[in-house]
């Protein structure tokens, strides 16, 4: 459906092709894809509730941990029920409106997971560069104000990006080749991990060399796998090949990522195995 404004025929709605055309793997991505998402919402609430009710873990890193699990939980949310839809149906009619409101939720999250992953950095930074003054350098006041430094940025990056590329006019075809309306992300954040791994080859002690790097292993792994992802999507030269190659890796940090988070911060990590043992024993914590 389009209405006319001046010269222009606009767009009101579009319509979405989805992950795949072929109508034999449909029923398979589909319980695939849904066991994935109760997976995510399951490991990530119970992280934010296992956090949240341990007074072990009442520490600015797994502060940041239970932010980051709602974030999954709800970059998830966004893109995950429109994948697992486009798996029943051959297209996928959306309103410009509900284009523009999707574009800009997966816009927040996604900008908050990259602001939240780089805090993160700086805990770890902290805690591994300076042991002595890490309670004193993040506070709790200091935790609080950088999510919420984080979310007012994203908030802002989603409002400034999706404004401006929604006031472009949509006069020509409507068919998105994608499974949601995605945008390249514009803020991109450059990690390094040389004063880290420079403090960390100091050290005489091969058990502290050890510990330091198991302190941010999760951390970095999460790092590779998101930021990875999206630097293979946007810095890959523009082709018909490359556009359904975005699809499949689009699925990777906004399916895949958000479930895996929890899972490997808490497979790796023995506070959260202890927390979870505690948790299902019913002891309360001392």
């Amino acid at each position: 459906m389009c209405t006319t404004v001046g010269n222009c025929t606009q767009v009101t709605w579009f319509l979405l092709l989805g992950l795949t055309e072929q109508e034999e793997l449909q029923g398979v991505l589909f319980v695939l894809f849904l066991f994935v998402y109760c997976v995510t919402l399951l490991g990530n609430l119970g992280m934010i509730s296992l956090i949240h009710t341990d007074l072990r873990l009442h520490t600015p890193m797994y502060f940041f941990l239970s932010v980051l699990s709602f974030v999954d939980s709800s970059f998830s949310t966004v893109d995950t029920p429109r994948l697992l839809e486009s798996f029943l149906t051959s297209g996928q009619a959306i309103s410009f409106a509900g284009c523009v409101v999707q574009m800009a939720l997966m816009t927040l999250h996604g900008t908050a997971e990259c602001l939240l992953l780089a805090i993160m950095a700086y805990d770890r930074f902290a805690a591994i560069c300076h042991p002595l003054l890490y309670h004193t350098i993040m506070s709790q006041r200091l935790c609080v104000l950088l999510v919420a430094a984080t979310y007012t940025a994203a908030v802002a990056n989603s409002a400034l990006l999706t404004g401006c590329i929604f006031k472009l006019p949509y006069c020509g075809p409507n068919v998105i080749n994608h499974y949601f309306c995605d945008i390249p992300p514009v803020l991109r954040l450059a990690l390094s991990y040389a004063y880290i791994l420079v403090t960390i080859c100091r050290m005489r002690s091969l058990e502290a060399q050890g510990k330091a790097l198991s302190t941010c292993a999760s951390h970095l792994t999460i790092i590779c796998l998101f930021y990875g992802t999206i630097t293979f999507m946007y810095a890959q030269p523009s082709s018909h090949n490359s556009m359904e190659q975005n699809k499949v890796v689009s699925v990777i940090y906004t399916v895949v990522i958000p479930m895996m988070n929890p899972l490997i911060y808490s497979l790796r990590n023995k506070d959260v195995k202890h927390a979870l043992k505690r948790r299902c024993c019913g002891k309360l914590p001392s």
